[in-house]
């Protein structure tokens, strides 16, 4: 088949500029009540000096703030200065292997570097860490930076010796507790998954628990419910010895194994051990999008895809070159996994495909809901080109789409005093393939109606993940 170019591919191009843009440009209204800053993470470009990564993934990360005032409208981005980033710039070359773009080229260098040195690039998400916050990334390294400046200020540091070299760049908020649970992949001397919980206000982890694993999943989120963590083990498992001698990236170390199917771990957040496993057929996925408890049962919604394959689908050759090949959102499934089975069954819950899904979050999360919001696409090789709103209850959609116009994660902010779930607006950050700029989109949450498009006088590069912080709010309660 004859090669075509992709219609988004500006979205893959670095962004060159960095700086402070006051007062910029509004199409619409923006609500007056809407007073904060959305600040997201992402790449900033995918090349250093000569070299390209290879993963969408991979990027030397950027961050873009977006702040709201009297229905205005500043923007400022700016590299995230990682020791990654600070090596890639002085040697003028890729220093650090990420997720799909190695730094061991030679024998000698894997010999010399047994185990591949961890990325502090935290290109991945943007979280609180005790009362800082933070860029983080897949490696248990978070990078502090200014919320005002954006200035990269350190490596945020943990008081504690919690065990791992993995990690997830979406931890959960349990608002009871005032405190985060996430978890480490741990892989020296042996596999285990270290589940861990950490005040608000402390850079003290507590170990809730260890669970003894022979070979790793590959999991980029988990799921969390009132009393439960929930670790969804797909069959893509890591290959240690591989890891160490290969050279291969990082992902290209895990092993699609179907035969095994795919595991849910139930998991007791007082007294961190299993109590309870189920198994499904084979899946895999990046994001859940919530969980809840529900009479004898865990209710488990996520996005899933039928293989890995979607992982290779978003290497730059095929996402640049071969569209039609490229994966942009998976299947919104909602799991039943029932304490008495050890056989977690699933329904669809809308037939558009789903990616980057978001809640109401302080409202909603391990409880049961009625919203998910989402990227999705119309049509195959079109990549990312639609946002969604589904209703999990009546199984309804809404669909936002523009021509040329190609958005990013929908994030909610909840309206002041709001009486129902859905009322607010979703930011997302848009890029306009045939002006070749992007713009912030505002849409009212309830009517999916187009509110605002704030200008920018260039385009950003695809991101992933980002959060709202509201000045007004006495602590800030952060997506998973």
């Amino acid at each position: 088949m004859k090669n075509s170019i992709a219609p988004y591919q500006l979205g893959f191009s670095a962004t060159h500029q960095e700086g402070e843009f006051d007062g910029l440009p509004v199409q619409g209204t923006i609500p007056q009540w809407l007073r904060g800053s959305l600040i997201r993470t992402g790449p900033g470009t995918l090349e250093v000096g000569k070299q390209s990564y290879h993963h969408w993934f991979d990027g030397l990360a950027m961050l873009r703030k977006f702040s709201f005032e009297n229905g205005k409208v500043s923007f400022a981005n700016r590299f995230l200065e990682s020791q990654a980033y600070q090596e890639a710039k002085a040697k003028g070359k890729i220093s650090r292997g990420e997720f799909g773009t190695t730094a061991r080229h030679s024998l000698w260098e894997r010999l010399s570097d047994p185990l591949p040195r961890l990325t502090d690039n935290a290109t991945v998400n943007i979280t609180m860490q005790g009362d800082r916050v933070a860029s983080v990334t897949e490696s248990p390294f978070p990078i502090v930076f200014d919320p005002e400046t954006l200035r990269t200020i350190e490596q945020f540091s943990y008081h504690d010796r919690v065990p791992g070299q993995i990690t997830t760049a979406h931890p959960h908020y349990d608002f009871k507790e005032d405190a985060l649970y996430s978890y480490l992949t741990n892989l020296v001397p042996t596999c285990s998954y270290s589940l861990y919980r950490m005040n608000l206000h402390s850079n003290q982890r507590e170990l809730v628990g260890s669970i003894p694993v022979k070979r790793p999943a590959y999991m980029h989120t988990f799921a969390m419910t009132e009393h439960y963590i929930v670790l969804v083990e797909f069959p893509l498992l890591l290959n240690r010895l591989s890891l160490m001698l290969s050279g291969k990236p990082y992902i290209e170390n895990y092993e699609w194994k179907p035969e095994q199917g795919t595991r849910f771990l139930v998991i007791s957040k007082d007294e961190g051990k299993v109590v309870h496993a189920a198994k499904s057929e084979a899946f895999f996925g990046f994001h859940h999008v919530n969980a809840f408890e529900q009479e004898d049962e865990i209710v488990v919604d996520l996005i899933a895809y039928s293989n890995s394959s979607v992982i290779q689908s978003l290497y730059l050759e095929t996402l640049l070159h071969h569209p039609m090949q490229a994966i942009g959102a998976g299947e919104l499934r909602r799991y039943h996994v029932s304490l008495n089975q050890s056989i977690a069954e699933y329904e669809v819950l809308t037939s558009e495909p789903l990616e980057l899904p978001r809640i109401n979050y302080q409202r909603c999360n391990t409880h049961s809901y009625q919203f998910a919001y989402g990227v999705g696409n119309s049509r195959p090789g079109n990549f990312i080109d639609q946002l969604v709103k589904v209703d999990v209850q009546n199984k309804t959609t809404e669909i936002w789409r523009s021509l040329d116009c190609y958005p990013g994660e929908p994030v909610f902010v909840a309206a002041p005093n709001a009486t129902l779930e859905d009322e607010g607006v979703v930011l997302s950050v848009v890029l306009n393939a045939q002006k070749e700029n992007s713009f912030l989109l505002v849409l009212d949450a309830q009517s999916w109606r187009e509110l605002a498009r704030v200008q920018l006088s260039y385009h950003l590069t695809f991101d992933f993940h980002g959060q709202y912080f509201d000045p007004t709010a006495s602590t800030q309660h952060l997506h998973r």
